[in-house]
């Protein structure tokens, strides 16, 4: 019987989209599963729902929810641990995130995974998974992490280089990247091969065919045309002066890169179709439907749920089984990537079995592609050493090399900035010198 332990399991249409996935698997209906999270009340709604689809898929699976002040217990002798906080939520953090930046002229969209907002959603999140590591060390030695919190290359580069435990970090991007550029374009999306690798949010869809016919010269070809242009604006500029497409949204796109959202020339955000703030504005969104999904997810008629596409359950069958599955994985660069640098986090192709996960070898980016990797790179490499050894300066020197930051403010405000955030964050941060 193994045990799965959901880390941040108050995110109740993630849990069970992971969680009832794992339930279709044979081998682990009867897991033993176990929910932590902070909020008692949407605690209390997953473990009502998942118990409900328990019933319904005519699994046999024990379900405890424990606080996350009873992490330890949760966590004992667990076989696999998926994750998925957020710290700080959207009030206050994701709000000071926004808003902050916004009054120093810094304009984001996503604001997760790169940039100011991905430094210090990072610099929240990686002492509290450094915490639940230390537990996973002790309590459960090894079992595999599964990562799906942001900033994605920060937090799992973080858990990677400070602590013993097996992780690897999964996100939608990679998976869907070739099959949503083909449908954008109007191309046929069966059979189709792809190689992508790079980092997280911007990993690059190095080849893409179709029953051995090169797709490029027809991508590039329809990216140009002004009725498909509009779809993915900022990604097919990207394209057009790198030769490859990558894989995260226009949206998180224009954050990552000096060229898109710039005080200077705002016509650009109408031009390549850029959301700002759209990140908050999903929020707010999902919290207002938050009490109708409830009653949805808690009612007594049995709750149906079909298999998606996340790669959880997936690995989870293969380690189980020794059934091999490939998937887009982060994992440490160990001469992976030959122009990333060596220790960075990086995202490839990897094979799940009986044996943990391997990755696959990929050798050179396009050099072109590299360079314009590498300036996401230092960000994070800044942002973990920030949050390993409690230097303040490191936090300025990871804002000072963002792309887009340093495109937008002088020295003396990213400095002035970073500091305003450090204070709007309180006791989500720890103590920096």
């Amino acid at each position: 019987m193994p045990k799965i332990c959901f880390l941040g399991a108050g995110s109740t249409v993630f849990a069970k989209n992971v969680l009832g996935d794992c339930l279709h698997v044979d081998c682990l209906k009867d897991a033993h599963i176990t929910l932590i999270d902070i909020d008692g009340d949407r605690l209390e709604v997953s473990l009502k729902m998942l118990q409900n689809v328990n019933r319904t898929l005519g699994a046999n699976a024990t379900i405890e929810a424990f606080l996350a002040a009873d992490a330890r217990k949760a966590l004992a002798g667990a076989d696999y641990v998926v994750n998925a906080v957020q710290v700080g939520g959207y009030e206050p953090s994701t709000v000071i995130d926004f808003e902050i930046p916004k009054k120093y002229g810094l304009r984001q969209t996503i604001a997760d995974t790169l940039g100011i907002g991905g430094i210090f959603r990072g610099l929240r999140t990686i002492p509290v998974m450094i915490d639940y590591c230390r537990i996973m060390e002790e309590a459960a030695p090894n079992a595999w992490l599964l990562n799906y919190a942001n900033p994605m290359g920060i937090l799992t580069g973080a858990m990677l280089r400070a602590t013993s435990v097996n992780v690897v970090g999964l996100c939608h991007s990679v998976q869907a990247c070739a099959h949503h550029l083909c449908a954008e374009l109007d191309l046929p999306t069966d059979d189709l091969r792809w190689k992508i690798a790079g980092i997280n949010h911007q990993g690059w869809l190095l080849e893409i065919s179709r029953r051995g016919e090169d797709l490029y010269p027809e991508i590039k070809r329809r990216a140009e045309q002004p009725d498909y242009k509009r779809r993915d604006a900022v990604r097919f500029e990207i394209m057009k002066r790198f030769n490859y497409y990558v894989t995260e949204s226009s949206e998180h796109s224009s954050e990552y890169v000096p060229w898109f959202i710039k005080s200077r020339a705002p016509e650009l955000i109408e031009q390549f179709h850029i959301p700002l703030d759209e990140y908050p504005r999903r929020c707010i969104e999902q919290i207002k439907g938050w009490d109708s999904l409830k009653e949805t997810l808690t009612a007594d008629t049995p709750l149906e749920h079909k298999r998606t596409g996340e790669y959880a359950s997936y690995m989870i069958e293969a380690f189980e089984t020794g059934k091999p599955v490939t998937f887009g994985g982060n994992v440490l660069n160990t001469g992976l990537i030959t122009n990333l640098p060596n220790g960075s986090c990086v995202e490839v192709m990897c094979v799940a079995d009986r044996n943990g996960v391997t990755p696959t070898y990929v050798g050179d980016l396009p050099p072109q592609c590299a360079a314009l990797t590498r300036t996401n790179v230092n960000v994070q490499e800044m942002t973990i050493e920030a949050a390993l050894t409690g230097r303040r300066d490191h936090i300025y020197q990871a804002a000072l090399l963002d792309p887009h930051t340093a495109a937008e403010l002088t020295i003396d405000e990213i400095v002035s900035m970073c500091d305003e955030l450090i204070e709007a964050h309180g006791d989500y941060l720890p103590k920096y010198v």
